[in-house]
């Protein structure tokens, strides 16, 4: 068997054009592939970046709310309620918001306002320059540095600017797990700030970050919760609810997958017809083995073993072409949302062992139906 297969590598190998055409085939749809869903990978985590960035155990927001970028002001009875339940160990508000920020130049730029408790500053970032405890100063906010950082003419410590005609200070600059989805700068500021700077409804608690005793007390905290007429997640169901609402309810998801699904069709054509006619190209080498007395399970390993080698060079060449073309545009574009994880990369070599498989089909029916005698024509 091992000679079968050695014999298999060199006459893959040794056809040098087919042998280049099926690797670019299954590179090229192995790039597409990881390329789209790792730029919804990236999306969907920067869409939650709220949630990864203040990290609260458990958020308690109104059940109409379908990400975390939108935000339904809550009542203070909510608060107040959430505090006293037996398994919370604590629980502070914390406000979202959005508002135009005018820089010294004079332009407007639109950014996203968090409002953190005032007594805790609960789900702070962490500070590159300046020290938190500066947030608690007049007209004090942090900014945070990430893709976005720019847009507000990339402030220091002692900057100023205008929100809603009320003079702001940058204290710190802030470091986050991960940046936003929309385009917009963030700057963090005290909970009773945000309200004073910000024009606000009615109610104006954006959620509730609960801390739980112990994981034990989720279960009771959702049902006492939802008593109230709220809900109560946990920090990976509110991402997976916002990922869930980006993916079936705004087109963006569908949108990426039939990109997905094109580019599988695309490799899987591609290298299944080349890899057919190899098969046909070289049937008199497959007859010659079959008259020397291979058997059919041999001729079959040879095919699969030229299938599974080429789909396995494929995908690693395509593996690494979206490595490296993510961290190139990451050096350009730091707002670039691409992210590589364990879940596509699983997802690209399950589609590329289908690829392999269904064009080793078509290339095994046809040997298996060549007679030895063959050989001899012509």
């Amino acid at each position: 068997m091992k000679g079968i297969l050695k014999l298999a590598y060199k006459l893959l190998v040794n056809d040098k054009a087919k042998f280049t055409a099926l690797l670019v085939g299954i590179t090229f749809a192995v790039f597409l592939m990881l390329q789209v869903t790792s730029t919804f990978i990236g999306m969907m985590k920067r869409a939650s970046s709220t949630v990864y960035n203040i990290a609260a155990p458990m958020w308690i927001m109104d059940p109409a709310v379908e990400s975390a970028s939108n935000a339904i002001g809550m009542p203070d009875y909510v608060l107040d309620a959430a505090r006293s339940l037996p398994g919370v160990s604590y629980a502070v508000p914390v406000y979202t918001g959005n508002s135009l920020v005018k820089l010294d130049d004079g332009t407007y730029q639109a950014a996203t306002i968090v409002g953190l408790d005032d007594a805790s500053l609960y789900g702070r970032p962490r500070l590159l320059e300046g020290n938190i405890e500066d947030l608690y100063g007049e007209n004090a906010f942090v900014v945070v540095k990430d893709g976005d950082y720019p847009k507000l003419g990339s402030p220091r410590v002692g900057t100023e600017f205008e929100v809603n005609d009320h003079r702001g200070v940058i204290v710190g600059v802030a470091d986050v797990a991960s940046g936003g989805l929309f385009g917009t700068p963030t700057l963090y500021t005290t909970y009773n700030r945000a309200l004073q700077y910000l024009p606000n409804p009615r109610f104006t608690i954006s959620y509730v970050l609960v801390q739980p005793k112990s994981a034990s007390e989720i279960p009771q905290i959702k049902e006492q919760v939802k008593s109230l007429g709220y809900l109560a997640l946990t920090k990976d169901e509110f991402v997976d609810r916002t990922s869930s609402f980006y993916m079936w309810q705004t087109g963006m998801g569908i949108n990426i997958m039939i990109v997905a699904i094109m580019s599988f069709i695309v490799g899987l054509s591609i290298s299944g017809q080349t890899f057919y006619t190899f098969v046909l190209e070289n049937i008199d080498k497959f007859a010659a083995l079959k008259a020397m007395g291979a058997n059919n399970r041999e001729l079959i390993m040879m095919i699969l073993s030229q299938a599974g080698f080429t789909a396995l060079i494929g995908y690693g060449l395509g593996v690494g072409l979206c490595s490296f073309m993510i961290t190139m545009a990451k050096m350009r574009l730091p707002s670039f949302a691409s992210q590589m994880s364990f879940l596509n990369l699983g997802l690209g070599l399950f589609m590329v062992v289908i690829i392999a498989g269904v064009s080793s089909y078509f290339g095994v029916r046809r040997v298996l139906k060549i007679e030895p005698f063959q050989v001899f024509r012509g």
